[in-house]
């Protein structure tokens, strides 16, 4: 199971948005990362989906539903998945601030959405990235 030593675990910010990510993807890695580098004020914790504690502590979130996106779940324990959390975070983290106009533009959640399922969809063959488990062939191959 991926746990880089630079990303910060839930345990260790208990008051931290915690960002669920596919941690045998290559993909999902790499965007983690810049969100960590991203997050100056130390506001994010991250979880690979694959970790026992997440089924334990958000057991609503079934495990197709993680592997069809990234989901946040914040201090308050509500959830974010997909473009939802994207638009989240760029409320969050202050240096996603330029990109949140146009993410927040009325009317517009409909096409975020979309967007981010045919990405995510697609993510694995966009990227030209492998998964060192194989995970990658699982749900997503169109």
């Amino acid at each position: 199971m991926f746990k880089s030593p630079d990303l910060a675990d839930p345990d260790s910010r208990p008051d931290a948005d915690v960002v669920i990510f596919d941690g045998h993807c290559n993909f999902c890695r790499g965007g983690v990362e810049r969100l960590n580098w991203l997050d100056r004020r130390n506001r994010l914790a991250f979880i690979s989906l694959h970790d026992e504690r997440v089924a334990e502590r958000y057991p609503d979130l079934s495990h197709d539903d993680l592997m069809q996106e990234m989901f946040v779940v914040d201090s308050q324990g509500k959830r974010h998945g997909g473009s939802d959390a994207v638009r989240y975070l760029s409320r969050r983290l202050p240096l996603l601030w330029p990109i949140m106009p146009v993410l927040h533009l009325p009317g517009s959640a409909g096409l975020w959405r979309w967007m981010y399922k045919q990405v995510a969809k697609r993510r694995y063959r966009l990227a030209g990235k492998n998964c060192d488990s194989g995970s990658c062939k699982i749900h997503l191959n169109s």
